[in-house]
């Protein structure tokens, strides 16, 4: 990845890149994001980097035999360490909505984190809030108690993580308020587009701090806004 996208993508949280992207494509209407409302282990942190996908399922014991359930876990976290970096592990929980197993928690946040992973977007649990491996954000659907019968199932393909379809080595950018994936042709724009947008946004939101900020004070400054967003 470029050194100065992704310094940018570190330093700004998951809606400015959501209104950065629509500001490159020129229009309204970008939805590759999470729908819901998610958790987050580490609400001031983003999580950015290149996605690596599996599913696992917990709610029910695997029914193939034990030596290919751990061959396909010792395949999962080669492929979490032989990853490009950044990189972040995007698991599908196939019992959602009933998830009940937490694959995330100390050992696999210590794990991921060792491997240099930037961090976890799942639809499924996380545990062990008090005992995770600090920099290493996961974003999840829930916090529970139990790991249940977790298990892999599958590796590299296709993901979906509330709403949002992840495909292997898609860009992700997550925060405590989601996730989303950058489409390719507008990555090279995004740091320029940021630093528009949040030159634009201050237009209104200086004035709007000072003392003495009225309607007729708002009205010159949103003037502005407007002026300088078409």
């Amino acid at each position: 990845m470029d050194p100065t996208l992704l310094d940018v993508l570190r330093r700004v949280d998951t809606p400015t890149v959501c209104n950065a992207i629509e500001v490159v494509q020129g229009k309204r209407g970008f939805s590759d994001f999470t729908r819901g409302t998610m958790v987050c282990t580490e609400p001031g942190q983003v999580i950015v980097g290149y996605a690596v996908t599996a599913q696992i399922a917990a709610l029910a014991p695997p029914t193939e035999p034990p030596d290919v359930i751990r061959a396909r876990r010792m395949d999962y976290y080669r492929a979490m360490h032989d990853a490009p970096k950044p990189s972040v592990a995007v698991i599908e929980d196939v019992d959602h909505p009933g998830c009940i197993g937490a694959f995330w928690g100390e050992v696999n946040t210590s794990i991921h984190k060792g491997f240099g992973m930037s961090g976890a977007l799942t639809n499924g649990v996380v545990r062990d809030l008090g005992d995770l491996s600090a920099g290493f954000p996961v974003v999840a659907g829930s916090i529970g108690p139990s790991h249940g019968f977790v298990h892999v199932r599958s590796l590299g393909g296709q993901v979906s993580v509330f709403g949002l379809t992840v495909a292997q080595g898609d860009l992700i950018h997550a925060d405590r308020h989601g996730a989303l994936v950058i489409p390719p042709e507008v990555q090279a724009a995004l740091p320029v587009a940021i630093a528009q947008m949040q030159a634009t946004e201050r237009l209104v939101i200086d004035p709007a701090r000072e003392p003495g900020f009225d309607f007729a004070r708002f009205e010159q400054a949103w003037n502005a806004f407007e002026k300088a967003r078409t």
